[in-house]
Parts: structure tokens; sequence; C-alpha cells
């Protein structure tokens, strides 16, 4: 009896699992951007150029098993050298102390991915909107998953503080940060 129990479980562990895929980011189809209100009147857009990311998805539930990322923080990039400069150093993001940020997934619910982000030393909880736009097979047969992320945070619970008062009131750079990720990643 204690032998078809232990069989039971085995086979039971080994479907729980059987439908959890590894993908690999195709870094030339996905972005990893965010946007701040600059003065009060505008928003600047910027990308991280480099980063990495451990995926495993289940198609039959259409829930992400695992996924975790790795952002290499100097490789942000607004498209204008000197602000990327002043980003780099120790006013924000301080990229030679702080290389990375680095988001580990604990849960997904629904839509939502619940994990832990680690930027300038600091680790808070965050949830992201999570859309899967689907899977299919490319022209060379690999099978593709398609998936975006959004969320905001607060730069302050990070310790990203710089800013400065306008003349006529209200600061430079906003506090919320809003984040889009969009990705295409390829079965292993």
């Amino acid at each position: 009896m204690k032998s078809l129990i232990k069989l039971f479980f085995a086979l039971f562990l080994s479907f729980s699992f059987v439908h959890a895929k590894e993908f690999v980011i195709d870094a030339s189809h996905s972005h990893v951007g965010f946007s701040i209100k600059h003065m009060m009147i505008s928003n600047v857009k910027g990308n991280f150029n480099t980063y990495s990311a451990e995926i495993e998805f289940d198609e039959a539930n259409k829930q992400f098993t695992k996924l975790n990322a790795k952002i290499d923080a100097a490789s942000i990039d607004t498209g204008i050298s000197k602000r990327d400069e002043h980003l780099r150093s120790a006013d924000f993001f301080d990229v030679a102390k702080f290389k990375t940020i680095e988001f580990v997934m604990t849960s997904m619910k629904e839509n939502k991915v619940y994990g832990k982000l680690t930027m300038h030393g600091i680790t808070k909880d965050i949830v992201l909107q999570s859309t899967v736009h689907g899977l299919i097979k490319d022209f060379q047969g690999n099978q593709r998953l398609g998936f975006s992320l959004e969320g905001k945070l607060n730069r302050k619970d990070f310790a990203l503080t710089w800013n400065k008062i306008l003349e006529g009131g209200g600061l430079t750079v906003d506090e919320t940060v809003n984040i889009t990720i969009e990705v295409e990643a390829i079965a292993l």
C-alpha cells in the first residue's frame, strides 16, 4: 500500500510540472522601459539595454511558474548622454556600487505577478500587471512566448531621492516611475 501511495505522489508531482517550459529572452524583440514625469509637464522615457531573465511558463494554466530578471543598471538609456551619466551617478542609481537591478517572482494570481524588486541595495515588494499575448511557432519551428508587464513604483522607496524644487513650485523629477516591459521569449 505504501508503494502505491508513493507511486501516486510521484505521478502527481510529475504531472503538476509537466506544463511548465523554460524560455529565454529574445532581446532583439524585447524592451525594458520606464517613464517619469519631468518638471511636472512632460514624461521622459528611457530603457535598459542589457538584461536577462529566467522564465518558466505553464501553457495549460497561462501562468508563470518562474520569472526572475536581472538588469544591468549601467545600461540605462534615455537618449541623452548627459542625463544618462547623471542617472548612473551617486545622485540616482550609483552604478559603481549597485550594478544590478533584480526582480524575483514570489507568486502569480490571475494576471498579477508578485515579487521582490532589489534596486539601489533595497528590496521591496512590487506587483506587476501581466498580459500574455500568446504562444506561437516561428519560421524555424521554435516556440515563442509574448507577454507584457506593467507597474508603478515610488523611486523614494529605493533611496533614489535626488530632486530640485522648481522656481514656481513643484519638483524637477516626479516620485512615481511607470514600468513597461515587452518580452518575446524562445522556448529552450
